[in-house]
């Protein structure tokens, strides 16, 4: 008789629901990420045809009202206010993980969430170490520091339909985590100065939305219309302000995303209403404005950089900046993703759940090594526009190309492996066409 302990799984696979809610997820940002990619595809011909002054002319164009602190060009609108519904839906996501998804168990969010600070500082100390003594250059340390979510899970959607559960949500809430930690570092490390009365007058609208959210959150639901009418305008307000108080402005989605609630009240008996709650309906209803909209048309906008021909681009290679991005984000992130999952199996004694494999890791940290809209906002906060931006640009985008091919490599094998044994995972169901090992909460 075996009286050995039972060790516990890193990454299984969990409830059935959340499986089919992360298809749905993956799904839908295949369609978000192909915009995303074609927008960015235009913008660097653009700006490298014989008409690339246009673009520059248009992205540089500025209106809005100065004593608002908005008198912006196109591609800070694009930055600072349509990033910020890309935003929102990341603090919808990752509160609804923590509330209602599988990652409301500690055990279960421990692996991505500290897998996605692996994955944080790991390219951030090599882009340090390659541009260490260059004052200049490590201004771009947080660079390589996030995965672009749309363009990583849209290549994980086309590549990977028979890829395990656990394995997409694994990346799903990697990318969401550390573009949560990405804009933390946005607002400690370039924020150089705050103003106080705006900073704090933002708070007020914030509360108003919090509480109206919270109180009528059956209403929102109900009626459509009344979220664009009554919560969108105080939004508007809170990000405003928050613009003012010198603060970048995509933080006012993520605060506003936190705070839309997940669960149903609990009626009268106690019981709450069946069927997806308020954060879960508005993630359906703005994912589309966010994927097909406000993040294609912030790519862009960014994207677009005057790359001078082969001698330029030759330059742009020879420069650390790009070195260190490049190297940072294809080979530092999957050595901290995956280093760091490592290091919590030996620690907690834990085994990878038997339905994946490491290489199967190696493969999704390869993909979070797409650092595209968010590391294209940092190089831009970091560098302003010129020259040295132009480099992060070109590093950024061979480093995103790169690690989405590389990941591919990987995970299409996997895929094909897993294809192959899909019957045999699958052979017994129960008369709902549920799997019975998602019955049995494996």
């Amino acid at each position: 008789m075996n009286n050995s302990p039972v060790r516990p799984r890193l990454l299984s696979r969990g409830r059935y629901s959340e499986a089919v809610r992360i298809g749905e997820i993956l799904r839908r940002e295949t369609v978000g990420g192909a915009i995303l990619v074609v927008a960015a595809v235009v913008a660097l011909i653009w700006a490298n045809s014989p008409a690339a002054d246009s673009y520059f002319v248009l992205r540089d164009f500025r209106f809005g009202y100065e004593p608002w602190h908005l008198d912006l060009s196109l591609g800070q609108w694009a930055s600072d206010g349509l990033l910020a519904i890309f935003f929102f839906l990341v603090g919808l996501e990752l509160k609804r993980e923590f509330v209602a998804g599988d990652l409301r168990n500690p055990s279960k969010a421990l692996v991505p969430v500290a897998a996605a600070f692996g994955g944080v500082a790991v390219p951030a100390l090599i882009y340090v170490a390659i541009n260490w003594g260059n004052a200049e250059s490590l201004r771009g340390w947080a660079t390589p520091a996030a995965t672009d979510i749309a363009f990583a899970v849209a290549v994980l959607a086309i590549i990977g339909s028979s890829l395990p559960t656990a394995l997409r949500l694994f990346l799903l809430t990697l990318a969401v985590v550390d573009d949560l930690i990405a804009i933390a570092i946005i607002a400690i490390a370039y924020t150089e100065q705050i103003q106080i009365v705006p900073l704090l007058l933002c708070l007020i609208p914030f509360f108003v939305y919090l509480v109206l959210a919270q109180v009528f959150r059956d209403a929102f639901a109900r009626h459509r219309w009344m979220a664009w009418v009554i919560l969108l305008p105080i939004g508007a307000v809170m990000w405003a302000l928050l613009h003012a108080s010198g603060i970048h402005a995509t933080i006012a989605g993520v605060a506003l995303g936190f705070a839309v609630p997940v669960l149903h009240k609990a009626g009268a008996h106690g019981a709450a209403e069946q069927g997806p709650g308020l954060a879960e309906q508005f993630e359906h209803r703005f994912r589309p404005l966010s994927s097909g909209f406000a993040v294609p048309v912030f790519a862009f906008f960014a994207a677009g950089v005057a790359i001078g021909g082969l001698e330029g681009f030759t330059a742009s290679l020879s420069d650390t900046i790009t070195i260190g991005i490049i190297v940072a984000l294809v080979v530092g992130k999957p050595i901290g993703i995956l280093g760091t999952t490592w290091l919590l199996s030996k620690l907690t004694r834990a085994k990878l759940d038997e339905s994946l494999r490491w290489i199967d890791l190696l493969g999704v940290g390869l993909l979070a090594g797409i650092g595209f809209t968010v590391s294209l906002l940092i190089a831009e906060l970091s560098f302003g526009h010129g020259v040295l931006n132009d480099h992060a640009k070109v590093g950024i985008l061979c480093a995103s190309l790169l690690a989405a091919l590389l990941g591919a490599i990987v995970l299409i094998a996997r895929n094909r492996h897993y294809k192959a044994i899909a019957a045999e995972d699958l052979i017994d169901e129960n008369a709902d066409g549920i799997p019975d090992s998602y019955q049995r909460g494996e």
